[in-house]
């Protein structure tokens, strides 16, 4: 089984159109089972085509390039989030190739207001996969010393609805990095979750931030923040980092996390 977890920075980014295009064509050159994006945007004023989604969602345009490559089989799930840059709607997405057996959206954060950027909302997907059920989830965390909207109740929250009585796996930006002892990173390993990265057999450096983004302005080192948990200690056979110039050229200011999973 093949993952993929990417914040997208979605049209925030300079030749975007070019960059939604390197990433359809590397969801079908790796056929990912299911794929977890993060700032999944839309303006606000756009044309809704179907439900909430607008012509002009990241992933409606994703999806546009999937098909003029002839990949029409992933299945998806899209939901908005909160007001960000003050004219898109933000949202999370998963997508995945299996059938989607049951769709989840809730909020994790102390508020649901759309208009405060603060605001977290998780969106999951359930599959069947050899013959186990087996869940998904997009997420997108707030900052461990953030007094208005603690990481720990965030936490706390969305483990809270997790399916816990089947394999699951959470998969996204957490904004807190790896190499930080005493915050969010250990916090999450606190609760019984397993880093894949740690899990890997094959993995490389598993940086996935390097030097100021958006939510990291003075930030001079170099982030493992992107992170696919899990609830089972399970075989992983690689870890990558994807979309950072090495691994595939650069399509945010997020490199994407890519695992392999033994079928075994």
């Amino acid at each position: 089984m093949k993952l993929l977890t990417l914040n997208c920075h979605s049209w925030q980014e300079e030749n975007q159109l070019d960059k939604i295009k390197c990433l359809a064509k590397t969801i079908k050159e790796k056929s990912y089972d299911v794929i977890a994006l993060q700032e999944v945007s839309q303006l606000i004023a756009g044309d809704k085509i179907a439900g909430t989604i607008n012509k002009d969602n990241y992933l409606t345009i994703l999806l546009n390039e999937l098909k003029e490559l002839g990949v029409t089989n992933y299945n998806y799930i899209w939901d908005f989030s909160h007001i960000g840059f003050d004219r898109y709607e933000e949202g999370l997405a998963m997508l995945t190739k299996h059938q989607i057996e049951e769709k989840s959206s809730f909020f994790i954060s102390l508020t649901d207001e759309p208009d405060n950027w603060k605001t977290r909302k998780i969106v999951g997907v359930k599959i069947r996969y050899n013959n186990e059920y087996i869940s998904f989830y997009s997420c997108h965390l707030g900052w461990w010393g953030d007094k208005e909207e603690p990481f720990r109740k965030q936490v706390d929250n969305l483990l809270f609805c997790v399916k816990k009585d089947e394999t699951f796996y959470l998969m996204g930006d957490f904004n807190n990095s790896a190499s930080v002892k005493g915050e969010g990173y250990d916090y999450l390993l606190s609760k019984g979750l397993y880093d894949t990265y740690e899990l890997a057999i094959e993995k490389d450096c598993g940086i996935t931030v390097e030097g100021k983004i958006t939510g990291w302005d003075t930030n001079k080192h170099d982030l493992r923040i992107d992170y696919i948990f899990t609830n089972k200690q399970i075989l992983v056979d690689k870890s990558n980092v994807i979309f950072n110039n090495v691994n595939k050229p650069i399509i945010s200011d997020h490199f994407g996390l890519e695992i392999e999973i033994s079928n075994e």
